[in-house]
This record gives C-alpha cells, structure tokens and sequence, in this order.
C-alpha cells in the first residue's frame, strides 16, 4: 500500500505541473495544499502526465470500500440514484406550505429553492476533482480538505450522520406506517402491529443491503425512482380528476398572536426548503462514475443532475399546486396523515381500493429503495475504518455483519423514537447547511476566486444567506414545538 504522505507529496508536485495547463479552470487557482488526513482518495491525472498514467485506483483502499468499489457508472444510473434519492415522501407536505404561505409566494419560494439547491448542487459536481485531479468521492472529505480536518469534523459529521443513519431510521418509520395503512384500509387487517411492520421492512431492507456497493444497485434506484415518480403523479391527478370536496379554504389560517403567524410562515418556508434531498450523496454517487485525462466524470455528472432536477421539479409543483387545489387549508400535517385523508377524500366512495393501495405499494418501495442509496453511506465508513486499521478488505461475512448490525439498529432506532418525523424540522434546520451553505464557502476556499468577483459575492451572500436561514428555521422548529408539544410516544409507534 502506497505511504500516505508520499501520496501527498505527489500530488503537491503534480498540482505545481499542472497549474498553469487546463485553459477552462485557470479562472481558479488550486488550493495551496492537501492534506494526506483525507483518505481515501483516487487521482485522475492531467493531460501532462497521461503518458505515464495506467490506470486503477492510487489508493487501493478506495477499491475495497463500497461507494468506489466499482466504477463503471453511466449517466442512466446516476441519474437513477439521484432522483432515489432525491424524490420522497417529503413532498407529499408541499401543500400544506402553500396552505400556509399562498399561491404566489409558494411557487416564488419553491422556484429559489430549486435554483438555489441546483447551483450548489453544480458546485459539488465540480468540486467532485480538484485540479491536480484528486477524486473526493465523500463528503466528509471534501469538507476537511476545505475547512480543515478539525472544522471540517466539527461542521459535517453530524450532518451527515442524521442524512444517513437518521434519514434509514425515518425511512423505516415511514415505510412501516405505510405498510401498516395498507393492511388497514386496503385489506381490513389490523392483525400486524406498527413495531412488527417496521421490522418486516427492515428485513426486507437487509435483503437488498446486501449488493455489494453503490453502482451495483442502479437497478433498485431505477425502480425506487420510478416509484416515487409514479405516486407523486398519481396523488395529484387523482385530486385533479376526482374534484375539490365540498367546504374548502384557500384563506391562510389565521392566528390571534403575530409570533404565532411568523412560526408558521417560517415552518411553511422549511418544508419547501427541505422538501429537496440527496446533497449528501451527490459526491458519493459522483465517486461511481469513471474518470479519464480526457473526459472527467464532471461531465456525466452534470447531465445526470439536470436530467432528475428537471423530472423533479415536474413531480414537486405539480404535486404542490395540485394538492392545495384539491385540498385547501384541510391538507394534515405529517405523510401518514396525508395518506389516510387521501383514502378521506377520495376514498372508498370514489376511488378503488386498488388505486389506495397501489399508492401504499409504491410508497413502501421507494422506502426500501431510498434506504439502500443512504445506508451504503454509513456502509462504507464501517469498512473504512476497518480497512484503516487491518490494511486489507473486508471479508464477505464481516460485510453482511456489518449490513444486519446496521440494519438492527436503525430498526431500534425507529421503535424507540417513532416521532422522529416530528423531529425532521428541527433537526433538518440543523443539517440545512450541508445543502444550501457549505458548498458555497468551500468553493470559495479550494478555488480561491478573486475577492470581491462576481463568483466570490455570489457565494459569500448564498453562504451565510443558508446559514442565517438554518437558524431562522431552528427557532421557528423550536417555538412550534414548544407551542404545540410534542408526542414523544417512546417504543410505542
């Protein structure tokens, strides 16, 4: 295995080489430096040094590891992954922010949020190789090499730790829930509790967990994205097509109290801004395609993320629009509520049983398929660390341990706290930053612009713009729980 700081004295050297030769990034200079802290990494070289350049990973660790055992990634299965990972249940509330907020000033904010989370999404995709052409396939890396490893730790870990283990953990409530409604309304079986679907889901989940990486289970983002495409239509065309109930209100709801009427603007504005996922995996799904001197991965990437942006943004409007249409002021506040006023108002007096549980059908798939993409995350941490320490792969069995370890927790989790989708503002206000923030300033710090340029400005206001946000939505989180209360139903889901 090749010495770390022999590493990063190569790439020192290579970045000093190379510095003056890519025409389209000498807009930007380099970092001064990387650290041999952020492991794993893989390189691509530059034009200079193709004639010397074989192939394979520089780090072999990176080819043991789940998110950069294999390469061999398209634009087809990124863009599946992202749209996994991206479309959920989440935006099943966007109606009740335009509930809240109106017609206007839902679709104004719901098209920022959009273009804001492209745009950093785009500083990623191109943050994703630097040029002295080291890969960072996670996160967590690039933030250290940006921010420093202590910082950088301090910013990102658990963030990124609630979007993969927490985000399984809800997925499992969800999925659960969902399964539980089915069996309800479609079936009249109201034999199985909420604990014993949870852990049927689970087990489903560990079946599929056990594909070996991330590019080996395009096939279950194509049909976890499918899925979620196909509820989201369904949802809003059956409430197009079935009419508006009688007695419905389009008027905000009104509030004796100011505060109260700000703390719900403010929670109506986190759920658009909430309503898009997936930044914490767009590095890792990036890590799957291949990189070559001539064609980088940035260029498929950037295709695979306005491919699904733009089937996204025709599942979220029309679904938000649609939705508030149909339902008014009289849309719930949480996704299995949303399900069951669903079968209310379009239920068994207008609509089959088998459309109501074909929406649950495609509801719990895309759970179990959106839990794949994110747990790979905490997968391949499990097995760097282990990789780290034995300096060789880790055997199949201990990989399985790992994935049905994983898998009991996160079902231990989901028992003991089954209101954690309660806890989603709050803590979504937390982790906001990931997404609409350090993007920005990590740009700036590793492509260092011109102080006071236009690309500098744009990212120093995005920047603290998302962090000013993030704690706006925190407060707002805060007082709506301390108004409302909250039903902490500990193992009793």
């Amino acid at each position: 295995m090749i010495n770390l700081e022999e590493v990063a004295v190569e790439a020192n050297c290579r970045e000093e080489i190379t510095r003056q030769s890519h025409s389209l990034r000498s807009l930007f200079r380099s970092p001064s430096g990387y650290s041999a802290q952020v492991i794993p990494i893989t390189t691509t070289p530059s034009k200079e040094s193709t004639e010397i350049w074989v192939g394979g990973e520089l780090i072999p660790q990176d080819a043991w590891l789940p998110i950069t055992e294999s390469r061999n990634g398209n634009v087809f299965s990124a863009t599946f992954h992202l749209l996994c990972s991206g479309i959920g249940v989440q935006s099943l509330l966007l109606p009740l922010a335009f509930a809240t907020v109106g017609w206007t000033w839902g679709i104004i904010c719901l098209s920022l949020a959009f273009a804001w989370q492209l745009y950093t999404s785009w500083l990623l995709v191109h943050l994703h190789e630097s040029n002295s052409g080291i890969r960072y396939s996670r996160y967590l890396h690039l933030a250290i090499t940006a921010f420093g490893p202590k910082l950088g730790k301090l910013l990102t870990i658990f963030p990124v730790m609630y979007l993969s283990g927490g985000t399984c953990a809800q997925l499992i409530i969800v999925g659960g829930g969902t399964m539980k409604l089915f069996l309800k309304n479609v079936w009249d079986v109201n034999s199985l509790t909420a604990t014993e679907c949870f852990l049927l889901f689970i087990c489903m989940a560990i079946v599929v967990a056990q594909l070996p990486n991330l590019n080996s289970i395009a096939w279950v983002s194509l049909i976890g994205a499918t899925t979620a495409i196909a509820y989201c239509t369904l949802i809003w065309g059956l409430s197009i097509c079935k009419g508006r109930p009688s007695g419905i209100s389009y008027n905000p709801p009104e509030m004796d109290e100011k505060m109260d009427r700000f703390g719900v603007i403010l929670n109506a504005l986190g759920i658009i801004v909430l309503a898009f996922r997936g930044h914490n995996v767009i590095l890792e799904i990036q890590g799957t395609l291949p990189s070559s001197p001539k064609q980088t991965s940035q260029n498929q990437m950037w295709r695979g993320v306005t491919v699904s942006y733009a089937v996204t943004a025709m599942c979220f409007l029309p679904l938000a629009v649609a939705g508030f249409w149909a339902y008014g002021n009289n849309i719930p506040s949480s996704y299995g509520r949303i399900l069951s006023s669903f079968s209310q108002f379009n239920g068994h007096k207008s609509t089959s049983k088998f459309v109501l549980g074909l929406i649950c059908i495609l509801v719990v798939i895309n759970c179990l398929s959106t839990f794949q993409i994110y747990s790979m995350v905490v997968f391949d941490n499990l097995e760097f660390k282990y990789t780290s320490r034995k300096n060789k792969p880790c055997a199949k069995w201990l990989r399985i341990a790992f994935r049905i370890s994983f898998g009991g927790l996160v079902f231990f989790i989901a028992v003991t706290f089954p209101f954690l989708p309660s806890l989603a503002p709050l803590i979504g206000g937390m982790t906001l930053p990931l997404a609409y923030a350090y993007p920005c300033f990590m740009w700036i710090t590793m492509k260092k612009p011109e102080p006071k340029s236009a690309m500098w400005c744009v990212n120093i206001g995005l920047g603290f713009l998302g962090l000013s946000l993030s704690v706006v939505l925190v407060i707002a989180s805060v007082w709506n729980l301390a108004d409302k209360g909250l039903r902490a139903n500990f193992f009793r889901p």
